[in-house]
């Protein structure tokens, strides 16, 4: 078969099958019912959905529920060499399921496509294949990603998931393998290299932009976390 994306829709009758490729379901409206390998349960907006070849799967969907689909010849070794049926995506990839559907739904384009699906691979090749994050958690985690640039208070944080502060920081650090803080500190830090690599703007404005207002704070962290200064990671 050909490797390839596409946007579908769900039957809202439980469908058993199964298939001679692997495919891959992303929701970007909605969510999918599905039973696949020691999984059963429910695949919503920000995570994803493995069905190796070969693996009998039954799922059902709500009509209006739309998801990127991607059928593959083989998976990246992150995936592949894992028995994880269901992971939690990034942002990157997030953000990339986006220009996918966009571009899929308004024009015929073989060479793009083709283009998109390596994109497509290399970054899913990138995902850290995190479980299933609890509900709650990864609206704590949407809030990080959203609100970097300001305050992240664990105190806060345990309130956008309706928690306890305890119950919040020993849930987190199950769900993520990482504290609140070590978690907000990656981010932070990978957007900071992200950042510094990719565009022309001023240290103090990439340290305002990960959460850092003083431009000394910023640098020691970042000196910390990668074992040089921002100044000498950017010459």
């Amino acid at each position: 078969m050909q490797n390839m994306l596409s946007i579908r829709s769900y039957n809202t009758k439980p469908v058993n099958h199964s298939h001679c490729f692997n495919q891959l379901v992303l929701p970007i409206r909605g969510a999918i019912n599905i039973s696949v390998g020691n999984f059963n349960g429910r695949v919503a907006i920000g995570e994803c959905v493995v069905v190796r070849s070969s693996e009998e799967h039954i799922f059902t969907a709500d009509v209006e529920a739309r998801f990127v689909v991607a059928d593959m010849d083989e998976l990246p070794v992150n995936i592949s060499s894992s028995h994880c049926n269901v992971f939690s995506i990034n942002s990157p990839l997030k953000s990339y399921l986006t220009f996918i559907e966009s571009q899929l739904e308004n024009k015929i384009n073989t060479q793009l496509e083709q283009s998109m699906y390596h994109l497509f691979f290399l970054i899913l090749a990138e995902q850290p294949l995190l479980p299933k994050i609890d509900n709650r958690i990864s609206t704590a985690i949407s809030y990080i990603e959203k609100y970097m640039a300001t305050p992240l208070q664990i105190k806060f944080l345990a309130s956008t998931a309706f928690l306890s502060e305890t119950q919040f920081k020993k849930l987190f650090k199950q769900q993520t393998g990482l504290t609140v803080m070590k978690y907000v500190t990656k981010l932070r830090m990978e957007k900071a290299q992200a950042l510094l690599t990719h565009t022309d703007y001023p240290l103090h404005i990439i340290g305002e932009m990960v959460g850092y207002q003083e431009p000394s704070a910023f640098s020691r962290k970042f000196s910390q976390y990668y074992g040089l200064s921002p100044t000498k990671f950017k010459k």
